[in-house]
């Protein structure tokens, strides 16, 4: 049996960033992953995925060149190469980790991770061999997967989640994509892109619902221009795959329709993975699919811990990470602070992206706020101009008596680099007038961070 401090149960990105951030602490730590290094992330999620939307993205500018006063002929693409690079990329990030894993001389356990109680983990081979290891502090960083819906079974065929949505062996002609969260919104722009006939099928009256009404209604103009059909307020009851395609009930205010495509992408939400891993035998409680846990991700069990997806707050890779670096700094006995879960920013990578932080105008009003909201649009924007991507904008909302940034929301070009702006300066307890006097460079499409502040404070001067 071998010993250790620290002994983290899977290696997303919260798993793996946990494990180093103890190993520089000085903990003795090992990491158990019963696949690739990196989890889902880097393997299956937030990196290869961001693969393909580049190649889209490219594709796109060729298909647009004319636009730039070039000439480009006859542009096509080879969706085998362009998922075969999407691969290539999640791989290269894999043996990364690997390298950061022997570098802070963390060592690797593969296999099923366990947790026993006596702050034991039994670890189970892919050949069925066994090994036990015991360590002070055990941390669950196991994460999550598709959810399925009783009216949507996956087959992992005509029914698909977002693992085989990145490595399809032929393009769909047509596709159905259910929900518009950030996976489903994503895969949607991707297919739309290189050329497959898509349909968003959102439950709520709105795509990407946990956005800002005005950003959600902007993306959907985007993506209708862009060929892609909605259907909002709408439920996939029964999928029919008996025939060479997939035939989806649709049930709408209006009624039952038929929709037949190729392909049905359930993006519906996620799974958490805490089937078989030992919860019960150690007696760690679970609530609605979640690991309970303290500020602090300790949970009931003196020594037994939980971050990311397994536990309540939002299922982000960079929540995860920052979870597990806050977890294994209190093991260390330093002084941290509870994480913030209002000031993280959330990120939709199609294009024009979609990019948010803080509270929704809305969610502002519905707290009793006296606000104060401006607005300016990448049109008025000279870089987005001469960049050919004028969609979208920057909205801003404060507190009007005391100029607290209560919200920042982004849809456009290069939004998901640009909102850290928002996350940093309210972090900082910044006000409107700092912001609106912190000189932003110009021509750049973050000026419209500083331009919205300025109209909801009616100091705007470009529009």
């Amino acid at each position: 049996m071998s010993k250790f401090d620290v002994i983290v149960l899977g290696s997303g990105p919260g798993g793996y960033v946990t494990a180093i951030r103890a190993s520089q602490l000085g903990f003795k730590t090992a990491i158990v992953e019963k696949e690739s290094l990196g989890g889902v992330c880097l393997n299956w999620g937030c990196i290869p995925t961001k693969a393909l939307l580049k190649s889209a993205q490219v594709f796109e500018y060729l298909k647009h060149a004319e636009d730039y006063g070039l000439s480009v002929k006859d542009v096509e693409h080879d969706f085998d190469a362009v998922v075969n690079r999407s691969r290539g990329v999640a791989e290269s990030m894999s043996k990364g980790v690997q390298f950061l894993m022997k570098k802070n001389k963390i060592e690797v356990l593969n296999g099923f991770g366990k947790v026993q109680p006596g702050k034991k983990v039994l670890v189970k081979g892919e050949h069925g061999d066994t090994a036990e290891y015991t360590a002070d502090h055990i941390i669950i960083a196991t994460g999550a997967r598709s959810r399925e819906l009783p009216s949507l079974p996956q087959d992992g065929k005509k029914v698909i989640g977002y693992r085989e949505a990145m490595t399809l062996k032929k393009q769909p002609k047509k596709m159905i994509v259910v929900g518009s969260g950030a996976i489903g919104i994503e895969f949607a722009y991707f297919y739309n892109s290189m050329g497959t006939e898509v349909t968003v099928v959102e439950y709520l009256p709105n795509i990407v619902p946990v956005e800002d009404e005005e950003v959600s209604k902007q993306l959907e103009r985007s993506f209708k221009k862009a060929g892609v059909k909605i259907k909002t307020s709408a439920e996939v009851t029964k999928v029919d795959t008996s025939g060479d395609g997939v035939k989806a009930t649709v049930k709408t205010s209006k009624g039952e329709e038929i929709l037949e495509a190729d392909i049905v992408l359930s993006a519906v939400g996620i799974k958490t993975n805490i089937e078989n891993i030992g919860l019960e035998d150690v007696g760690i409680a679970v609530d609605r699919d979640k690991i309970l846990v303290n500020d602090y991700y300790q949970t009931n069990i003196p020594g037994y811990y939980a971050i990311g997806d397994v536990t309540p707050g939002q299922a982000l890779a960079h929540v995860a990470s920052a979870e597990g670096i806050l977890c294994v700094e209190k093991i260390a006995g330093m002084h941290v602070e509870p994480l913030d879960y209002g000031n993280i920013p959330g990120c939709t990578y199609c294009m024009p992206e979609v990019a948010s932080v803080g509270m929704t105008e809305k969610q502002a009003k519905e707290k009793g706020y006296d606000i104060k909201v401006g607005k300016f649009p990448f049109s008025a924007s000279g870089k987005a101009k001469a960049s050919g991507n004028a969609d979208g904008f920057v909205k801003v909302i404060f507190d009007a008596k005391y100029g607290e940034w209560l919200g920042c929301h982004m849809i456009g070009a290069g939004v998901t680099d640009m909102i850290a702006e928002a996350v940093v300066a309210r972090k900082l307890e910044t006000t409107g007038h700092e912001v609106l006097k912190a000189v932003h460079p110009h021509p750049t499409m973050s000026e419209a961070v500083m331009e919205a502040v300025a109209d909801a404070y009616d100091e705007v001067i470009h529009l």
